[in-house]
């Protein structure tokens, strides 16, 4: 076939070719406007979930604003409680204050003279022990400086006779409160008060020569030119009984440390109390006290003198008593008075303190721990001791 053929074939295929292009553009329309459709629900739904979302996001905010304003309302009211609360126990302190727990002691004049008169009676008798211990003071085997709390007097002790942990603090020489801290750990940590438990008494204290023994605090109470020893209990915060400490024109007790008239101490045997009259200005005098009642069961003249003496202590029925110089230097046990007879006086060892700060303010002896808790300067000391048995006369 010649050219004129292929011509004449031409338009006869451009027909179908038309139709097919057609067709593919109506396929490709179909498919932009199910795409258009489908963009346009996708916007709807996105659209849709915004809306939600802003409406949930508000609600929780709402929700937060009102919890906000809740916990606002419940703080206020608590704080509004703890005010209430401590103005409280304010006032129950100020009418424990004015209206001390009885008993109300009145000193009954006759009385306290029979109770001079029969400890007089009994006066330098040879001590009969309640027990078999016959240890005294060797060496001091060890010190440990716990921490610098509070003023440069005060004292600090555990119950003597107890098991209780608690450590008893008295900051200062005069005041009616008393710090209590759970543990010794608590107290070498914390550097403040305001983790201390609190014990206001209803009378003030005065001097250093207090005492906590099986649960109940023996502190001394100064009324006039006379001085009280109050029994108080511990447990339920109240007075359990006090007495007028039968000793005429007392004294300071130590030299160096003017501001102790009467030594509480613990030992082996029970109590005791350490002081000092005018009767024997030079030397220091010791009694035996009944925990019960109070009542003096003996006393003793020692040949210790007061003069440069900073603290005592009774171990086994023999007091040691500490002396340094009025430029603090070591102090030692340089005096030991034993009540039952049973230590020379030459077989008492010269016992020396490590050189420390300054003069100690206190020292209380614990026989459960054979240690002593020393304030020495504002520092809180403890001296373990060594001990050795006590050679007969």
């Amino acid at each position: 076939m010649g050219p004129w053929c292929c011509l004449l074939l031409l338009p006869l295929l451009a027909v179908p070719l038309r139709a097919q292009q057609q067709q593919f553009m109506e396929y490709v329309e179909r498919r932009l406007t199910l795409l258009e459709e489908r963009i346009s629900q996708w916007h709807d739904q996105s659209s849709r979930y915004s809306t939600e979302l802003r409406d949930f996001k508000n609600q929780v905010l709402g929700m937060l604003e009102a919890a906000e304003k809740e916990r606002e309302a419940m703080r206020a009211e608590a704080e509004s409680a703890a005010v209430r609360v401590d103005r409280l126990e304010r006032e129950v302190d100020y009418l424990e204050t004015q209206n001390p727990a009885p008993p109300c002691v009145e000193v009954d004049e006759t009385l306290m003279e029979k109770q001079v008169a029969t400890a007089k009676q009994r006066k330098n008798e040879k001590y009969t022990k309640l027990t078999d211990c016959s240890d005294t003071i060797a060496s001091v085997r060890a010190m440990k400086i716990l921490k610098r709390f509070g003023s440069t007097s005060g004292l600090w002790t555990k119950d003597a006779a107890g098991n209780s942990e608690k450590i008893y603090v008295f900051d200062g020489t005069a005041n009616d409160t008393v710090y209590v801290f759970p543990r010794m750990r608590e107290f070498t940590l914390f550097s403040a008060t305001r983790k201390a438990a609190r014990i206001k008494l209803p009378y003030p204290w005065v001097g250093t020569g207090h005492l906590v023994y099986d649960g109940h605090l023996y502190y001394i109470r100064q009324q006039g030119l006379s001085f009280q020893v109050i029994k108080f209990n511990l447990a339920n915060k109240t007075v359990v009984d006090s007495s007028v400490f039968p000793a005429e024109e007392q004294i300071p007790v130590f030299g160096l440390s003017p501001f102790t008239y009467i030594e509480v101490a613990a030992d082996e045997e029970g109590l005791w109390a350490i002081y000092a009259t005018k009767e024997d200005e030079k030397n220091i005098c010791l009694a035996k006290l009944d925990p019960g009642s109070l009542d003096i069961e003996q006393m003793w003249d020692t040949p210790c003198p007061r003069e440069n003496a900073e603290g005592a202590f009774v171990v086994c029925g023999a007091l040691h008593v500490v002396y340094n110089t009025r430029l603090p230097s070591r102090s030692r046990v340089q005096c030991v008075f034993d009540v039952s007879g049973t230590l020379a006086p030459e077989d008492a060892s010269l016992v020396y303190f490590p050189k420390r700060y300054g003069s100690h303010s206190s020292m209380k002896y614990s026989p459960r721990e054979r240690q002593v808790y020393a304030w020495d300067d504002g520092y809180q000391i403890i001296y373990r001791m060594e001990m050795k048995k006590k050679m007969e006369v």
